[in-house]
């Protein structure tokens, strides 16, 4: 829901430079842990709203997606930011397990992860499923969307 974040990831900062992406030990739990739930009949769907033309880290996101997300056995898509206008949207990027917990993540505003909200309350998992499902029918399947040049 953000244009960019975390923006000190060494991985980030490598492809900003041209130079090989280190393998991080974040990384590699965060595919390990989606291909094993995906192997129990999990399934995983991520969508990432964005402004285009894109920022340089959506572009990064973009061109790892499909050796780090999809690899690993999650289903992305895209939306442009111009076709959320009409659409309720929870202020805090999220994700929504079992349709009955919901962790947001809290950035400040240097993109940094500043913590978490979790709840059960079921008005916020119910927006922030509708919101989901309302983006995720819009979205452009990853290998469909092609992030125009700025």
């Amino acid at each position: 829901m953000h244009d960019q974040h975390l923006v000190t990831d060494p991985r980030y900062l490598a492809w900003k430079e041209g130079r090989p992406q280190p393998e991080t030990p974040g990384g590699k739990a965060f595919r390990e842990t989606v291909s094993e739930a995906v192997a129990r009949g999990v399934t995983i769907r991520r969508a990432r709203i964005v402004s285009e033309p894109v920022s340089d880290y959506v572009r990064w996101e973009h061109s790892l997606t499909a050796d780090h997300n999809i690899a690993a056995g999650e289903l992305v898509r895209w939306l442009p930011r111009a076709f959320a206008s009409a659409l309720p949207l929870p202020g805090n990027p999220f994700w929504v397990f079992n349709r009955r917990l919901v962790r947001f993540s809290l950035f400040g505003g240097d993109g940094q992860v500043v913590g978490h909200q979790f709840t059960e309350d079921r008005a916020v998992v119910d927006l922030c499923v509708a919101a989901f499902e309302a983006v995720w029918d819009l979205a452009i399947d990853h290998e469909d969307y092609s992030p125009p040049a700025a």
